[in-house]
């Protein structure tokens, strides 16, 4: 049989192939061969390592992407209620902040695991006698645990600072068109000038839509503009890079065509300032981060922290080492991705309820607009019609009758 292989193989016997001319070992094919799946085991560990991950980056950027809704009375008396901590412990496998922490939990409390179950084995002497036992003094961790709070502290703090700071340029900038909107209303009243004030409206409504989607990354401002915009005018605010700005220069420009006095024209014209300071305040929080060597020195530390936690806690703690890292990370990283979060504020905050709000109110003061002239225009004339004395009292009999 061997001899049969022997003759008909090619590599073997070189006479059968005559463009073989120089003998090449088995072992150099052979090697060759295998070489193709060690890159694809690779890729696979590879991507099991980083499912997990991935997962959790996906359940993220799902939570960032909700909507925010305001709070009413019903949802501050749940806010306060004394049964808020269960609810709160019950619905934490439904966190996305406790969802996203999952991989690095998972990595300390494996790290644990590991020390704890090599220290057994070095005591019950499963290992060889020069495998030592991993322990070490917990009094740098002592000294080092009030650096590590301060870090978390202002790292949270300065996260709470700019959140702050985007709500009160929101505030601002919904309050200004509120603001603008009534004094458009108030003071064009000529009927040649009704459409454009119409359209001036539909533009003032339109930019905090736009500002939204120019703040919040993965927004449709198509979508979210169509039902307030003319289709020209929504073709011509896509088709610019800075949609805010544009949305600016149509108001600006709609109210150069207005039929106002000078002085009542450049009262509205300033009141486009707000808008410009909200543009300025959204580009500069989204453009400058908390530094970054501040937040790469708090993620740092935190993990060498809890990597070596294991090593200082097992003379005291033993096998509890493993829940107490578990507890320690799901604690200390879940503050410190908090203040990852809220770092961007603007996903955070209801922006789409806030511009539906005031979206409601302008429709609702164009639709009482002339309700409301004639109710005032009819208390002027019966206010009018009444003669008072000096003193302030009717001179009529009739007036002074109490019934």
């Amino acid at each position: 049989m061997l001899s049969k292989f022997h003759h008909h193989s090619p590599l073997l016997n070189p006479s059968k192939n005559p463009h073989i001319t120089t003998f090449k070992p088995p072992c150099a094919c052979q090697s060759s061969k295998p070489s193709n799946p060690s890159p694809n085991r690779d890729s696979a560990l590879l991507s099991l390592l980083l499912a997990i991950p991935d997962w959790a980056d996906k359940i993220k950027e799902r939570g960032m992407k909700q909507k925010r809704s305001l709070y009413e009375h019903e949802n501050w008396v749940q806010h306060r209620s004394s049964l808020r901590h269960v609810r709160h412990f019950l619905t934490s496998l439904s966190s996305r902040v406790v969802l996203s922490l999952v991989p690095p939990v998972i990595v300390f409390t494996s790290v644990a695991v590991i020390v704890a179950s090599y220290n057994s084995a070095v005591s019950l002497h499963w290992l060889p006698e020069f495998f030592p036992i991993l322990r070490a003094s917990s009094l740098p961790y002592q000294l080092t645990a009030p650096a590590l709070a301060l870090l978390l502290v202002f790292r949270t703090e300065a996260s709470y600072s700019r959140f702050e700071r985007g709500k009160m340029a929101w505030t601002k900038v919904i309050a200004g068109a509120d603001d603008f909107a009534r004094q458009v209303i108030a003071n064009v009243q000529s009927s040649d000038d009704a459409m454009l004030k119409k359209a001036i409206l539909q533009y003032i409504m339109a930019f905090p839509v736009a500002l939204k989607c120019h703040s919040i990354y993965g927004s449709d401002i198509e979508q979210d503009l169509q039902n307030i915009l003319e289709v020209d005018d929504l073709a011509v605010v896509l088709s610019t890079k800075h949609q805010p700005r544009c949305i600016i220069e149509f108001i600006s420009q709609s109210l150069q065509l207005l039929d106002l006095e000078a002085t009542k024209r450049q009262v509205l014209e300033s009141k486009l300032g707000c808008f410009h300071e909200g543009i300025g305040v959204c580009e500069q929080i989204i453009g400058t981060p908390i530094p970054l060597s501040y937040t790469r020195l708090t993620s740092r530390f935190l993990v060498l922290w809890h990597f070596t936690l294991p090593i200082i806690l097992w003379d005291d703690c033993h096998w509890i080492v493993v829940p107490a890292t578990f507890i320690s990370a799901a604690s200390l990283f879940c503050i410190e991705e908090v203040g990852v979060l809220i770092e961007e504020p603007f996903p955070m905050l209801a922006l789409d309820e806030l511009c539906h709000r005031l979206h409601s109110n302008i429709d609702e003061v164009m639709r009482n607009e002339k309700l409301i002239q004639a109710r005032v225009s009819a208390n002027r004339k019966r206010s009018s019609s009444k003669k008072h004395s000096p003193n302030g009292w009717p001179t009529s009999l009739e007036d002074r009758q109490p019934g």
